[in-house]
């Protein structure tokens, strides 16, 4: 990195700080190389030139999605890029074609679900916000384009979201390319569910991560415990982990083996692996009975050493032995050697490695047997999930290796990125040969050269026996003591440090050489191969090599190296992509972004290597248009008259008098630092013009206090003079007005005595005209009753006329119809003769039926009987009830009376005697009455519930009697119905001999009118279609019937249609789809269910239900014909549904919405590619901005939504053409709008420069010509195509509000954004920027809501994709058509000449 060139007093620069790596602040002092910045903490500092770096301050406050779109490519840019978006939720960004992705510590399901991977299907990369599916999906477009090989590399530190990130980019390519079945399962959910095998079986619980997925189960089975009691798994101290649910996590680890192929004896045998290694970390040793020799320390260690050899299958006394013996192979003898307790624990740690390696080897071995590889394939896509750059207090062989792989890896990586950046400078063809690439190749060759590098002579020091770290670390000394690379601590005497691209690292080499050295003990090869459990003994098959030796050697440098180097040459023959994963906190812990140690990754995982090799050439670049946006006020001249961009660009950078930069086909290339100077530049401009600014506001603001003053003081002035004149104002008026009283007194006494005068005047006229009236009115009553004594006998007169005449005309009448009676019961009884079965089967059902219905006469008549004697006796009942109710309480009222009676006399009677005055024979009489009554009150009482009861029986039978006569006239229905078919089938039976007998008539007849319906073919009927058209229309219709028919296969329908669609396209889908709505709707008018026969009387002869019969009837009788008049309903009678016309009805409805759905499709594709268009508005430059004259046309900026209104202009004419059903037109474009919706809000969504202010004006103006096409076309056309775009509408008038950080969160949610969800309003809000107008987005303190409230409804609810859905679904049914259409009269059609001029259809104009 360049730092900044001298900045000026104002700049914003970025200054190191020791506690969040970098800080900005405001340049205040500029002395020499000294600058005084004050920082955004506070406090200010004074430091040098080169350690300041200056910031953009354009930078949208959520930063960039790619890091390459930043003036200023440099840390504590790039760092306060990836803060800003991180704080927005935003994880992922691009630098180049690089994806840096931040773990978030938190669930974001709605960025990972299946809507969001057909978002980003096909789509080009760069276009949509960045993603991982992003850069699966541009891998795979390319191996499938282009046949080349992809990779894609997954690095970052542990913790930093790897293996996340792998599965992510596994799922997507499974869904792109996985889908084939095999033995039931899709390779797909294979390759999903080995992520499960291989996490659980590869990954650990580290301080850094949670990746771990054990659980200990299953404890009587493989005599398990809590994990603190196990060596192997105790040693970090962390048994549960926050949020996950082990349980649940061992279940879809089980699920996942199932469906990776893994029997449930292979799982057995592997858990009995994992116990049982287990358990040997358990066994514990102490000094033996000899000397030098080990033996299990305690009763535990024995029980630990049982279970793992219970386990293991084998026995206990051998595998005791094999950790504490090792047997020495010599010529002549074989000696057995005991190994102290030290060694027996290296032992028993060594077997547990080997163990568990050879089991991981086997799952990966399985996983990739069960998913299967293509072995012709000629290309592949491989995921490499790469630990990241290490740096310890403490490091060991096993940071010396990770740094190893990461140095190959970020030469491979660096060498990819001077790759791309030569390809960027080709395609600009711009001169690129200067610019160096500076390679790691110096430290690769100090650790893996031969013979002397770091590998090698670890190797050389594992060979001697008596070699120790120190005698290495003494080696290495002296070997690259001038190696620039490589140096020795001061204070350490074992302990070497390397000069990796990410940092000095200083290693312990303590075990080294113990960690190095690889020994496949024999006797745990011949003890597992001996094992009677198959699987174990599978995992340790006997080697040739081995059987004679008593170890063998191998280095795992070495080893590991030639891995290394194999896997690099496969990268080397692919095309990569990387994903850098950065871990933002220690903690684990979401919304805590650690700048240091970001930055640290940042360094540790190439990326600032790659800003440095970017730096190198021309790190900075600019579009023409941005260029000249930004740039444009250095050189305004370069502007004025010109619109070419290039020229403008060029004279800018001569007019400032820059050097070194390079001009492209597209883009302006600018060498480190050059944008600094333009900005320190374009700075000292701005504060220019600001100083003039604010000298034209002071003038101004001068002046308006002047003027203000100015214009106090005259309406000061004119106020006084105002006082004055109302003065001498009021004088005049009270000398007017007292002038005025005068006159008004005057003139009210001469109207007074005028009133009296024509008062009298009218009462005189008034009895004058009275009388005249009365004379007027007399002599017409008497002109009225002579009217009407004559108006009497005049109609008398006519009346006595009249019935004589009609007697006369009734007789005549009479007469006539006799004979012709007498005449038809001829022929009818001729016709009988005939049909004399039939007749008597008619007969016979009739009386059935008449039998049936005196049955159920008679059953009601009795039914209604019984209900009127029981009402009758019901208000007996009742009656009776409420006399000896109201007996019993005026009984109780004369007894209370008499008991008051006798104790008034008792109070009356003197006290001195005490002759009883009770009297028995009253007391008794009204006891008995009391008792009389009781009685009475109980035996109704009785009656009443008897009543009840007999109530309840009488409707019980009632009941019973309903459901008989109910049956019976079912019975009867469907006896009248049998009756019907019967005359049916006669009818049809006479229809079908009269046909015969005139067929040679109509043969001849239907000649001639083929001929001369054949002879005018440029003639046009008057429905303005040629008869030529009308007969192709017929055969078009006829086609698809005799082709298919109504038992045919719906698929070869389907076919037809799609061929007719690929020739003919929207016009003949257009009459398809009238012509089939219509006879759907004639079916569905023709049929009736089972139920509705009855409606039809039975004495009256039916209409034929067959179209041959309906046919036979018309041509006939010419009286017939007259009932051509009549409405539809009644000249086709209905017919019941049958099984063929319900599956022709079905089939027909299927046809229906197959080409529906064409129409609609068609529709959507050709709109597509204009809202992709319509989207984000065009970008003009200042330079178009000022060049002469406006465009238009091609040019417009809404040429693609007037392109899209013309689409649908033209399928709305063609609809109406075809005379398409109003319902389904409103269906089409209700769903295209809908389609416009979701195109239109989810690239809103995905695309971080769509949330603009300008974008959302321009937006705006393409939905009102949208709303302005819905008013043309009328609600009956465009029905409610308006409301479906209620998503768009509502975030883009979101988007145009001026002042957004004045709106609280209510207001939002409830008045402005009341349909979009949470989630959608959040990533608004926070993808919002205005390059335009400045315009800030809402307050933090909504933002702080909205985050809260989404990661609350994250955690319940099941779906939290923030995109919205296309539906494709068929929106109307057969009932909707049947009620939008409606039958049609035909009696005022004006029929055709020809058919009227040929004789044989003269029965039409009767």
């Amino acid at each position: 990195m360049v730092a900044a060139t001298t900045p000026i007093v104002g700049s914003h620069v970025w200054v190191e700080d020791s506690e969040v790596a970098w800080i900005d602040g405001e340049v205040l002092e500029v002395n020499g190389e000294e600058v005084k910045v004050s920082c955004t903490s506070g406090k200010t500092v004074v430091v040098k030139v080169s350690c300041i770096y200056h910031k953009d301050t354009e930078v949208p406050p959520s930063g960039v999605d790619d890091m390459t779109k930043l003036a200023y490519l440099h840390e504590p840019g790039v760092l306060e890029n990836l803060r800003s978006r991180y704080d927005i939720n935003e994880i992922y960004t691009y630098t180049g074609n690089i994806l840096i992705a931040v773990n978030p510590f938190v669930k974001l399901p709605h960025l990972y679900d299946s809507h969001m991977m057909a978002q980003y299907k096909g789509a080009v990369f760069g276009e949509l916000s960045p993603h991982p599916f992003a850069v699966a999906d541009a891998a795979y477009r390319l191996m499938i384009n282009e046949g080349i090989s992809q990779s894609i590399l997954v690095s970052g530190e542990s913790g930093a979201g790897k293996t996340e990130s792998t599965k992510l980019l596994m799922r997507y390519l499974a869904y792109m390319g996985g889908r084939a079945a095999a033995e039931g399962r899709t390779v797909e959910q294979k390759v999903l569910e080995s992520n499960p095998v291989l996490e659980a079986f590869g990954n650990a619980k580290t301080v850094r991560n949670n990746n771990s997925r054990w659980e200990i189960i299953e404890i009587m089975k493989y005599k398990l415990g809590h994990p603190k009691t196990f060596h192997y798994l105790n040693q970090s101290n962390c048994y549960e982990l926050e949020g996950i649910d082990e349980h649940k996590e061992y279940i879809a680890t089980r699920r996942a083996m199932d469906v990776v192929g893994m029997s449930s004896e292979e799982q057995d045998a592997i858990f009995r692996v994992v116990a049982a290694i287990l358990h040997l970390g358990n066994i514990e040793f102490m000094k033996g009975k000899e000397i030098d020799s080990s033996a299990p320390k305690d009763e535990k260690s024995r029980f630990h050493l049982q279970t793992a050899a219970e386990l293991f299958m084998c026995d206990a006394k051998a595998l005791e032995d094999s950790l504490c013996k090792r047997v020495i192979v010599t010529r002549d003898e074989t000696i057995t050697k005991w190994l102290d307790p030290e060694a027996a624990a290296l032992s028993r740690d060594a077997l547990a490695k080997i163990v568990y390696a050879r089991l991981f080897d086997w799952l990966v071995d399985k996983i990739n047997s069960s998913i299967g590889q293509d072995t012709d394939s000629k290309s592949l896509i491989g995921v490499l999930d790469i630990y990241g750059f290490e740096s310890f207090n403490i490091n060991s062989f096993e940071q010396f290796c990770i740094n190893l792989t990461n140095e190959k890896l970020q030469q491979h990586f660096n060498q990819h990125v001077f790759k791309m950046e030569q390809e960027e400078y080709k395609k600009e063809e711009i001169d690129w040969s200067y610019i160096e690439f500076v390679d790691n190749q110096d430290i690769l060759d100090l650790i893996e050269k031969k013979p002397g590098g770091i590998i090698a002579l670890l190797d050389e020091a594992c060979m001697f026996p008596r070699s120790t770290h120190e005698t290495f670390a003494q080696k290495l000394y002296q070997t690259f003591k001038n190696h620039k690379r490589f140096s020795k601590p001061k204070l350490s005497l074992s302990d070497f440090t390397i000069c990796h691209y990410a940092g000095d690292v200083t290693y312990q080499t303590d075990l080294f050489l113990d960690k190095n050295k690889d020994y496949v003990v024999a006797e745990h090869q011949a003890l597992l191969y001996a094992s009677k459990c198959p699987f174990v003994s599978g995992l340790f098959p006997p080697s040739p090599e081995e059987s004679s030796k008593q170890s063998k050697f191998s280095s795992i440098g070495s080893r590991f190296k030639q891995q290394l180097q194999s896997l690099l040459e496969t990268l080397s023959s692919t095309e990569p992509h990387y994903i850098r994963c950065v871990k933002p906190n220690n903690f684990l812990k979401p919304a805590i972004f650690e700048n240091k140690n970001v930055l640290l990754q940042l360094r540790c995982g190439g990326v600032m290597e790659a800003i440095r090799i970017s730096c190198a050439g021309y790190p900075t670049r600019k579009t023409f248009d941005e260029f000249v946006d930004r740039f444009g006020l250095l050189a305004p001249d370069a502007l004025v008259g010109s619109s070419d961009e290039v020229q403008a660009c060029k004279r800018i950078l001569e007019n400032v008098g820059l050097e070194g930069y390079q001009i492209g086909k597209t883009k302006v290339f600018l060498r480190a630092g050059q944008i600094a100077e333009l900005d320190t530049r374009r700075s000292e401009i701005l504060g220019r013009s600001a100083s003039i600014i604010q000298r034209k506001i002071r003038s101004y603001l001068a002046r308006q206090s002047f003027v203000s003053l100015r214009l106090s003081a005259v309406q000061i002035q004119a106020a006084c003079r105002g006082q004055l004149s109302r003065h001498v104002y009021e004088g005049m008026r009270q000398q007017a007005s007292s002038l005025v009283i005068q006159r008004y007194f005057r003139m009210y006494n001469a109207k007074k005595a005028y009133e009296e005068l024509y008062m009298s005047a009218v009462c005189i006229q008034t009895g004058l005209r009275v009388m005249a009236a009365r004379c007027e009115l007399c002599f017409r009553r008497c002109t009225r009753a002579a009217i009407i004594i004559q108006s009497h006998c005049k109609k008398y007169l006519a009346q006595l006329d009249f019935m004589k005449l009609k007697k006369a005309a009734i007789a005549t009448q009479c007469a006539w119809r006799g004979k012709m009676a007498r005449r038809e019961l001829r022929k009818l009884k001729m016709a009988a003769r005939e049909t004399g079965a039939l007749q008597a089967a008619k007969n016979k059902l009739e009386k059935q039926v008449e039998d049936l219905t005196l049955r159920l006469q008679l059953e009601k008549r009795l039914r209604v009987d019984m209900e009127e004697a029981k009402t009758r006796e019901n208000e007996k009942l009742q009656s009776a009830l409420d006399e000896m109710q109201l007996q019993f309480k005026e009984t109780k009222v004369l007894l209370e009376k008499e008991q008051k009676a006798a104790k008034r006399a008792m109070e009356i009677v003197p006290v001195i005697q005490e002759v009883p005055v009770v009297d028995h024979s009253l007391l008794e009489k009204l006891s008995s009455e009391n008792e009389k009554l009781k009685n009475l009150v109980n035996s109704l009482e009785k009656k009443i519930d008897e009543t009840e009861k007999r109530y309840e029986e009488a409707n019980r039978i009632g009941e019973e009697r309903l459901k008989q006569a109910l049956d019976a006239e079912s019975k009867v229905i469907q006896l009248k119905t049998a009756m019907q078919r019967l005359e049916e089938k006669f009818s049809d039976i006479e229809s079908a001999n009269h046909i015969l007998q005139k067929q040679s008539q109509l043969n001849s007849s239907v000649k001639t009118i083929a001929e001369h319906i054949a002879t005018p073919i440029e003639e046009k009927l008057e429905n303005g279609h040629h008869v030529v058209e009308e007969h192709k229309a017929v055969e078009t219709c006829v086609t698809p019937v005799k082709l298919f028919g109504t038992d045919s296969d719906s698929k070869l329908r389907r076919s037809y249609i799609e061929r007719q669609h690929d020739e003919d396209g929207n016009n003949l889908m257009a009459y398809w789809l009238s012509n089939t709505s219509a006879l759907l709707f004639l079916l569905e008018q023709s049929l009736k269910s089972h139920g509705a026969s009855t409606a039809t009387p039975a004495k009256k002869p039916p209409n034929p239900t067959s179209l041959f019969g309906r046919m036979t009837r018309s041509f006939l009788s010419s009286p017939s014909s007259a009932n051509l008049a009549t409405p539809a309903s009644e000249v086709v009678r209905k017919v019941e549904a049958k099984y063929p016309a319900l599956l022709f009805k079905q089939q027909l409805t299927a046809y229906l919405e197959k080409i529906y759905g064409i129409i609609r499709d068609n529709l959507k594709k050709e709109l597509t590619p204009m809202l992709a268009l319509c989207i984000q508005a065009p970008r003009t430059s200042k330079a178009t901005l000022r060049s002469s004259g406006r465009s238009y046309g091609k040019d417009s900026p809404m040429v693609h939504w007037l392109t899209i209104i013309e689409s649908l202009n033209t399928l709305l004419c063609t609809l109406k053409e075809n005379f398409v059903p109003q319902v389904l037109i409103q269906k089409i474009f209700s769903q295209t709008f809908s389609y416009i919706n979701v195109q239109l809000f989810n690239s809103l969504l995905l695309r971080r420069d769509c949330c603009t202010f300008s974008n959302g004006e321009y937006v705006k103006a393409g939905l009102a010509e949208l709303e302005l096409w819905c008013c043309q076309a009328k609600e009956e056309y465009a029905g409610s195509s308006w409301d479906e775009l209620k998503h768009i509408r509502q975030a883009v008038g979101f988007l145009v509000i001026h002042q957004k950080y004045r709106i609280s969160y209510d207001e939002i949610i409830n008045d402005l954004c009341p349909i979009l969800s949470i989630q959608q309003l959040y990533r608004i809000c926070s993808l919002y920027w205005d390059a335009n107008y400045n315009t800030r987005s809402v307050s933090p303190d909504v933002l702080s809501s909205m985050r809260m409230l989404m990661v609350e409804d994250s955690n319940n609810a099941q779906n939290d994709s923030f995109l919205l859905d296309d539906s494709s679904s068929i929106p109307f049914s057969v009932d909707d058509l049947s009620i939008s259409l409606q039958e049609k009269d035909f009696s005022d059609m004006k029929l055709a000449e020809e058919l009227l001029e040929n004789p044989d259809f003269q029965f039409l104009n009767e």
